[in-house]
């Protein structure tokens, strides 16, 4: 873990919480209101794509070399910190958890962090880096 740069996770982290998570919650009202929404994929799909930026983000101003690394470690990291959240609220209503789903959303996150990583790292060996960070 002391190959992480924490400032290029917090960054990435931030975009992700902003563009994420509120997708997510909509997901979640979508599809608890109807069984056949059409909404909740669609919102679903905009939260993996908050997450992908998060992971992109990390990647991209990371300065050690891991791009890939990091958007994973920025996506996943930031999907738990939100699902433990959102588990605790739900088990404090009286609602039962679907640990299969977070699970399976889990893994969904952990490739969208991979996918931001790789377009991170397409960044900066274009040449497009950050400001005040060497090309690694």
């Amino acid at each position: 873990m002391n190959n992480l740069d924490r400032a290029a996770l917090k960054q990435g982290a931030m975009v992700a919480l902003v563009f994420a998570v509120p997708f997510s919650i909509g997901a979640r009202i979508a599809a608890d209101g109807t069984e056949d929404s059409p909404w909740a994929l669609f919102l679903s799909l905009a939260a993996l794509a908050g997450f992908t930026l998060g992971a992109g983000i990390a990647a991209w101003v990371q300065t050690r070399g891991l791009p890939l690394l990091h958007g994973m470690v920025c996506a996943a990291g930031t999907y738990l910190a939100a699902q433990a959240v959102f588990v605790v609220v739900k088990l404090l209503r009286g609602g039962s958890v679907s640990w299969l789903g977070v699970f399976f959303n889990l893994t969904a996150v952990l490739f969208a962090g991979l996918v931001g990583g790789g377009l991170g790292s397409i960044l900066r060996k274009r040449g497009l880096v950050p400001r005040g960070r060497d090309n690694t």
